[in-house]
């Protein structure tokens, strides 16, 4: 998988793979408008602040999109997401693993965190695959229902 930088052409293939409101908030986290157009769900990205990649296959196949940000001394990484042609094939690890190594450089930092909502049960076993184990946040979760999980390899 390569990732590079998400274009308009990405974005709007992206914003497809959301059937409803309750599948966009599992992937998007609270404050992420529903309906949405390209502007607003782009705005709610926050492309210019967060860094975000599109994974793409050697075909050229957009296989992934994910972000990662400096969060609690950790590369914590978000809205992860595996085009619905292509999950179940491992992408997701690999999307993680690459994201996941950019940011420790780019950042100077060892370990990688998410939040997970604590329903998304494939999610969360998915992450335990790839050495991701729950923690206790230091201050309380901004979001309900969520766990902290974090990877210190």
């Amino acid at each position: 998988m390569d990732l590079i930088a998400p274009s308009d052409k990405h974005i709007r293939q992206l914003m497809t793979w959301f059937e409803d409101e309750a599948q966009l908030a599992i992937w998007s986290g609270p404050n992420f408008r529903y309906p949405f157009d390209l502007s607003s769900f782009k705005y709610d990205l926050k492309l210019t602040s967060l860094q975000s990649f599109s994974g793409f296959s050697a075909q050229r196949e957009l296989l992934a999109f994910g972000q990662y940000y400096l969060r609690e001394g950790k590369c914590h990484l978000g809205r992860l997401v595996v085009n619905p042609e292509f999950r179940g094939q491992g992408f997701i690890a690999e999307l993680i693993e690459k994201l996941s190594a950019v940011g420790r450089q780019e950042l100077a930092v060892n370990a990688c965190s998410l939040f997970v909502y604590n329903h998304n049960t494939s999610a969360i076993t998915a992450y335990e695959k790839l050495g991701f184990l729950i923690e206790n946040y230091p201050v309380e979760i901004p979001l309900d229902n969520c766990l902290y999980m974090v990877h210190r390899g």
